[in-house]
């Protein structure tokens, strides 16, 4: 077993062979010039600053051989799996999914907004998981493919740490799953966002799971 000493609010024991690490929606919509994000009058430099961290993240994960998994959030062409509120809202909030933005149609399913950011471009052999919703086991495959692998633990980054990280580790909470979340790994738009998402996540003794910075994790995978 490999221990994280200092994860909040206690030791993160852990298996690397039954471990994931879950890389939540580094897409450029969320994390490049002209995406959804940005459109939605978000200020995207917090989602662009953590791509180092989780790179670096990746490598020892891939190296102490974790099962990776990437996740897309965005729906099929026809939107038929996009419930109208969903759409509703985004228009209200002035970027309708859909949409034709400079990097295609926003949040839609092999445009270019959809593609993950080349920094953090998954290896051949890597599971990318496409989602329609906010959380990642709903309407996906993750739950079946990590009951495959023996999966017990879960490494959560990635954005937006309010939304789609939260609803994916909220989810793997209530099945069972450790999560453990590298602060400096996720971010959300706004910092005030951050910071509560983060501090709901290991209260109470670690209610949804645990978190941690980067570096201790990559310390305790053997660097």
């Amino acid at each position: 077993m490999k221990k994280v000493e200092r994860a909040l609010p206690y030791l993160y024991e852990f298996d690397p062979g039954r471990t994931a690490l879950v890389v939540i929606d580094m897409q450029n919509d969320f994390c490049s010039t002209g995406g959804f994000g940005e459109r939605l009058g978000n200020d995207i430099s917090p989602t662009r600053a953590i791509i180092p961290t989780i790179q670096e993240l990746l490598r020892a994960a891939r190296t102490a051989g974790l099962t990776i998994v990437h996740t897309r959030e965005g729906h099929l062409p026809d939107l038929s799996d996009c419930p109208p509120a969903k759409l509703e809202r985004s228009r209200r909030q002035g970027a309708g999914i859909g949409d034709v933005g400079p990097m295609g149609r926003l949040l839609v399913r092999g445009e270019p907004g959809h593609a993950i950011v080349p920094e953090l471009t998954p290896l051949q052999g890597e599971t990318i998981v496409d989602k329609p919703g906010k959380g990642a086991f709903y309407r996906t495959e993750l739950e079946d493919l990590l009951k495959d692998k023996g999966i017990e633990w879960l490494i959560v980054c990635g954005v937006t740490t309010h939304v789609c990280v939260h609803t994916t580790v909220r989810e793997a909470n209530d099945r069972g799953y450790r999560c453990l979340v590298p602060e400096d790994a996720t971010a959300a738009f706004d910092p005030a966002d951050q910071e509560a998402a983060i501090r709901m996540i290991r209260q109470q003794g670690g209610i949804f799971g645990w978190t941690a910075l980067t570096d201790e994790i990559v310390a305790a995978l053997g660097g």
